[in-house]
């Protein structure tokens, strides 16, 4: 699950900016469905919106469906490469990049407080290991609890040191 991951954290302005690279077999087409279907969102990702993320407009997403619901709403739209969204008062940006062996996913995710970025960027690890995996297995979706049974304590630990 721990596969070469590019990961950077940037000052933006009074925010921060967590920047993760991503080489994936699958093609940029399907990487793209896998970011906008709620349903396939739901295989991998903490979001999971209450409609597909194909159309600029109101969203509201949720990691369990008890939880309160969070901001969703979209921004920018140019499938198959370019997706911006709200995650509550984060923002995120998703590029789609084909490559000759599949694709790079990029996520910028904008945030105000710089000290939940090594928990941040090891929640993305693990779940995006769980969509570079898309092997069908059924896998169980790696959030909250589930995370740590990929090493999640030991990625955060990694990207706060690596960000003193």
């Amino acid at each position: 699950m721990h596969a070469p991951i590019d990961a950077a954290l940037e000052r933006d302005g009074e925010r921060w900016t967590l920047v993760l690279r991503r080489q994936f077999r699958h093609d940029a087409k399907r990487l793209w469905e896998m970011l906008v279907d709620p349903a396939r969102l739901a295989t991998w990702s903490p979001i999971v919106p209450d409609r597909p993320l194909t159309s600029v407009g109101p969203a509201t997403c949720r990691e369990n469906p008890g939880d309160e619901p969070n901001d969703a709403e979209v921004l920018l739209v140019d499938p198959p490469h370019l997706l911006v969204h709200r995650w509550g008062t984060d923002l995120l940006r998703w590029t789609v990049t084909p490559a000759d062996d599949g694709a790079v996913l990029e996520l910028r995710q904008t945030f105000d407080d710089r000290s939940s970025a090594p928990m941040t960027a090891a929640g993305w690890q693990v779940c995006l290991g769980v969509l570079a995996a898309g092997d069908g297995t059924g896998r169980e979706r790696a959030t909250g609890r589930q995370a740590r049974d990929y090493d999640w304590d030991d990625l955060r630990e990694r990207y706060a040191a690596a960000w003193r």
